[in-house]
């Protein structure tokens, strides 16, 4: 049975009416210069599944218990799967990783990027204390200039040993 598809138009004249209005088909010359639009259609974003770490040990183990042939083949149209499905999750169950194989994996790399930035922070800090200091003995050295002071006629006992 072929199932047709209505649209609908907005409009003056369509009053919650489908297909033609007023005798003219929607696709009609004459609607469209009247202004009519049709109805735009919202469209269904589709979203990937996410199959949870028991759903799928427990279909690894009704997968394993199927002795007769074409058994696996009926589990996996039921519940709408592949066998790519059952080879990568059997494989991440010998690995020990069937809970935690979603979403990105781990940086190994995140501990040394992340020493990274606290020592680019630290030298940062330690350059802005050093252009401090740079400037503080600048200004000493002006001061010692115009009170006519001499920086190397300093006292033995304020030497450091």
């Amino acid at each position: 049975m072929k199932v047709e598809r209505v649209r609908r138009w907005e409009g003056p004249e369509d009053a919650g009416t489908a297909g033609e209005v007023g005798g003219m088909p929607p696709s009609s010359p004459a609607r469209a210069s009247r202004g009519l639009r049709p109805v735009p259609e919202p469209e269904v974003k589709a979203q990937r599944r996410q199959f949870s770490g028991t759903y799928k040990l427990h279909l690894l183990q009704e997968a394993d218990a199927c002795k007769n042939p074409g058994e696996i083949a009926a589990l996996l149209r039921r519940e709408g799967l592949y066998a790519s499905h059952l080879s990568k999750w059997r494989k991440h169950h010998r690995l020990g990783t069937l809970e935690g194989m979603r979403g990105r994996k781990a940086d190994p790399d995140a501990e040394l990027k992340q020493r990274i930035r606290q020592l680019e922070r630290e030298n940062e800090r330690l350059q802005a204390k050093l252009h401090q200091a740079a400037k503080i003995i600048d200004v000493q050295k002006k001061v010692s200039e115009l009170l006519g002071l001499s920086l190397d006629e300093t006292d033995t006992s304020d030497k450091i040993s």
